[in-house]
């Protein structure tokens, strides 16, 4: 997710030369195909969480941080690919800029979600 934020999106457009509806075309072709292994790849962290939890209770507010920061990054992906995305598809060329800088905020806090509840099962184990 990080390689795709600061490598390839920024490179993307420089490619594109700033052609929205082109840089729209590469974005959706990196994309597709990609929802449900994500949706599989939420469903086993959810799992596995509720599982080392069960085998080993303890150190409940870093496992509250972990739980709050995968449930707001499951909540923005589920905004992402059921109602955002849709609108993006069928948006309009005047539109996409727009949308490409909603997309990248809601991106960068995915990331940020991401990185918290990693730093908070690293504190776990230490």
């Amino acid at each position: 997710m990080g390689y795709s934020l600061f490598v390839v999106q920024p490179k993307l457009i420089r490619i594109v030369g700033g052609d929205v509806v082109r840089l729209e075309d590469a974005y959706r072709e990196l994309a597709h195909g990609n929802r449900w292994r994500v949706v599989a790849l939420i469903a086993t962290l959810w799992a596995t969480g509720i599982g080392l939890v069960l085998l080993r209770p303890g150190d409940w507010a870093l496992v509250a941080v972990k739980a709050a920061a995968l449930a707001g990054a499951s909540a923005l992906f589920w905004w992402v690919s059921w109602r955002a995305w849709p609108q993006r598809v069928f948006a309009l060329p005047e539109e996409l800029p727009r949308l490409q800088r909603n997309f990248r905020r809601v991106a960068l806090a995915m990331f940020s979600l991401v990185a918290l509840g990693f730093a908070a099962g690293v504190l776990m184990r230490g």
